[in-house]
């Protein structure tokens, strides 16, 4: 995907389990247009959520986050929902932010950083010149599904050194193991994984693929893009863990059909987002599930 503004969203979590979720929203902080005109609203998808990452925030003011978790919190009063944020990232005068909003009622956020602020991790401030847009890492405690405790690395790559950028994410992951003593990590977002950003023989020698103990839950031959005439699964969900990959329910990440889900032709599908979200489902603990199901 290349990298005009847009707006994504990574979800984890809905009701009895857990989803990672991604969606791109155009024109997302002209409030008053995304109140009045998107179907389907940042609240109808968010609601349905306990997690998501939110990734492409453009907003200098601050005012547009804010205003997206009170509209929330409106919408949806069965929840109390929170966030916490990245500072603002970019190499130049283009600045993106990494949002994280999630229900205070269901997780719970542990720690946060800013890579490679890793202390005793292999991350240094040269590693910072891979990154278009260093990663925003938060480790989340979840006490209704099977694994508990995991780390999410949220990261948007530029298209020109996605490769590169995904490789270096090898490093991430060792400065996480180190500082925070975990091996449950998801490593999701728009890191254009896919097309024209990748080449065959370069993608195998990237650690992050070569290495058998990650996990691409979104695979090769998956479409996350709406436009019928490209073909290309720019949005990953990465995960690595013992308890990560045993707490996934099988067979459950897959790209999410919005344009079908809700009747809308390619046009009115486009005026949400250019991307289908991708979704994976956590395994609830049985004593929450059987609560909600009396």
């Amino acid at each position: 995907m290349s990298d005009e503004p847009d707006f994504q969203l990574l979800i984890s979590a809905h009701e009895l389990w857990s989803q990672l979720f991604c969606v791109h929203y155009y024109g997302i902080f002209d409030i008053q247009q995304y109140n009045q005109k998107l179907f389907p609203s940042p609240s109808q998808i968010l609601a349905r959520c306990d997690l998501c990452l939110i990734q492409e925030v453009r907003d200098a003011k601050g005012e547009a986050i804010p205003t997206l978790v009170k509209d929330l919190n409106s919408f949806d009063k069965s929840h109390a929902y929170s966030y916490v944020e990245s500072k603002r990232l970019g190499k130049k005068t283009y600045k993106e932010q990494y949002v994280y909003i999630y229900k205070k009622d269901v997780l719970q956020v542990r720690e946060h950083c800013q890579y490679p602020e890793l202390e005793g991790g292999e991350g240094t401030n040269n590693d910072t010149e891979v990154f278009s847009r260093e990663p925003f890492i938060v480790r989340f405690h979840s006490p209704t599904t099977l694994v508990k405790d995991f780390v999410l690395v949220g990261q948007h790559t530029c298209p020109k050194t996605a490769m590169k950028e995904i490789d270096e994410l090898y490093t991430v992951f060792n400065g996480i193991c180190k500082k925070w003593k975990t091996e449950n990590v998801v490593i999701l977002g728009d890191l254009n994984a896919a097309c024209s950003y990748i080449t065959i023989k370069g993608f195998r020698a990237v650690r992050l693929r070569s290495d058998p103990k990650f996990r691409w839950l979104i695979g090769d031959e998956q479409d996350t893009t709406v436009r019928q005439k490209t073909h290309c699964a720019y949005d990953r969900i990465v995960i690595h863990g013992r308890e990560m990959i045993s707490g996934i329910v099988p067979d459950s990440a897959k790209p999410f059909n919005f344009k079908e889900e809700f009747h809308l032709t390619e046009e009115e599908a486009l005026e949400v987002s250019d991307h289908f979200p991708v979704e994976v489902d956590l395994k609830p603990i049985h004593r929450y599930l059987l609560r909600h199901e009396l």
